[in-house]
């Protein structure tokens, strides 16, 4: 792919970061600052979001749903769950891929310079816990492999050895990020359609009775479904102006959602179904231990463990190492590096190991339905402020002015936010949509009203 030198719409203001910053940055060395010179084109974004998406917590969705959904209804609630993340995706990623700014700038507004700590926090839990969670069983398919070729066998050596290097890959910042996303995904694709077809050929019989001659439901679980995968990606969509800012300019919404949705579509089908079918018909939610079980051949068996190491690495260093990253780069005033290290280091603390017992993927799902419970309605919140109370209209300087009018906590934020999550818990089936008109109907009235606020109505 060729390097984009695509300028940002808005020109600087005095008071904030110029261009010169932004063009001045090599890989590896990031910042908060606006983004000018944008390094993806459109294909090299979409290839990326498409590598950062085959998460085995897809897979944890999918084995979590045995018995609720049949097999049709749990494609259409995936499908219908991707195509609500990319509208999603293009309405809170449109600040960053006009202005350049990443989401804790993003937020300053909507939460004030000190407030931006809570959405940050509340994004950056999760983000560490799937990193854990991912890394474990990327240790495992190594393991898996070790023990196959050469017979060493210790999975505690490979998970420290594969952190590691993941930790020196998510150093080389955006620019690394992008290239790894991109020569990766032609392997992702075919390993994943390999797979799909090796689980029907093997367990055809036991998916049929199983999963396809169920009645299923239509009715609350559908939606609560279609909110579990909606949900793994219910984190990048706080988020994704971290990654809209390096997108070249000049593309409309529609196709923007095309792409958001396209990208992700592939390979949370195959994800979500694959964990459906191999723990419908083996009982099973480990994905090294089915996917060991499912191929007979030991070099594809191989190429499969190693294909599910890959994937980890490009899920985890795009959407479970920037975000937090950023965050500790705001909080703590520390460098790009010297923070993916620290959430690296962080992974280490979540007890993966627990996380990926069979016992776990309804652990998993309620994880999923409570963080969504608190990442929906600072969605709605951010995505309210950007259109409705500032009209697409923002003023960069006052993002980085710490002592100008958004500085401290703006309280309708959290207001917005306790609202918005109360409702969200209450109907945890379905908390992330539940969340959305109450926390932004709440927000929009106090800003309108409430005199506190009338500082950060610029």
């Amino acid at each position: 792919m060729t390097q984009s030198t695509t300028q940002a719409t808005p020109l600087p203001t005095p008071g904030q970061p110029t261009a010169a910053d932004a063009q001045s940055k090599k890989a590896g060395e990031e910042s908060l600052a606006p983004q000018s010179v944008r390094i993806m084109g459109k294909w090299s974004y979409l290839l990326a979001w498409f590598g950062g998406c085959v998460s085995i917590g897809t897979f944890a969705m999918g084995s979590s749903i045995v018995g609720t959904l049949n097999l049709l209804q749990a494609t259409l609630a995936i499908a219908l769950g991707c195509f609500i993340i990319g509208v999603a995706l293009t309405l809170n990623g449109a600040a960053g891929y006009r202005y350049g700014i990443p989401f804790v700038v993003q937020a300053r507004a909507a939460f004030g310079f000190a407030g931006t700590k809570f959405p940050g926090l509340v994004r950056a839990v999760p983000a560490i816990v799937w990193y854990g969670f991912q890394s474990w069983v990327g240790a495992g398919a190594l393991n898996a492999v070790s023990v196959t070729l050469f017979g060493f066998d210790s999975i505690v050596f490979w998970f420290i050895a594969f952190q590691f290097l993941q930790i020196i890959l998510s150093t080389l910042g955006f620019q690394g990020i992008k290239w790894l996303e991109n020569i990766g995904s032609g392997f992702i694709l075919l390993s994943l359609v390999y797979m799909f077809f090796s689980v029907i050929n093997k367990y055809g019989d036991e998916i049929n009775r199983n999963l396809v001659g169920i009645e299923g439901t239509w009715g609350i679980e559908f939606w609560g479904a279609t909110m579990l995968f909606l949900g793994i990606y219910s984190t990048m969509m706080l988020n994704v102006s971290d990654y809209s800012r390096e997108l070249e300019t000049g593309m409309k919404r529609g196709p923007l959602t095309t792409l958001y949705a396209m990208s992700i579509l592939p390979c949370t089908l195959f994800m979500g179904l694959i964990g459906l079918m191999v723990s419908g018909a083996t009982g099973h939610a480990d994905p090294i231990a089915v996917f060991s079980s499912a191929v007979d051949n030991t070099p594809l068996l191989i190429a499969t463990l190693l294909f599910i190491t890959f994937a980890q690495v490009t899920t985890n260093v795009l959407n479970n190492v920037v975000p937090p990253t950023y965050v500790l780069m705001d909080v703590f005033k520390i460098p790009f590096k010297a923070a993916a290290i620290l959430v690296g280091l962080l992974a280490f603390l979540t007890f993966p190991w627990e996380l990926v017992k069979d016992e776990s993927a309804a652990g998993l799902q309620v994880f999923v339905q409570t963080y969504s419970a608190f990442l929906g309605p600072i969605f709605a919140v951010m995505v309210v402020d950007y259109y409705i109370v500032r009209k697409r209209q923002l003023n960069l300087a006052l993002f980085y002015d710490e002592n100008g009018p958004y500085r401290g906590l703006n309280y309708a934020g959290f207001i917005a936010s306790a609202v918005g999550a109360v409702i969200a818990l209450y109907f945890s089936e379905v908390s992330w949509y539940a969340s959305l008109i109450p926390a932004g109907l709440v927000y929009w009235l106090l800003m309108k009203h409430w005199g506190a606020c009338r500082r950060f109505n610029d």
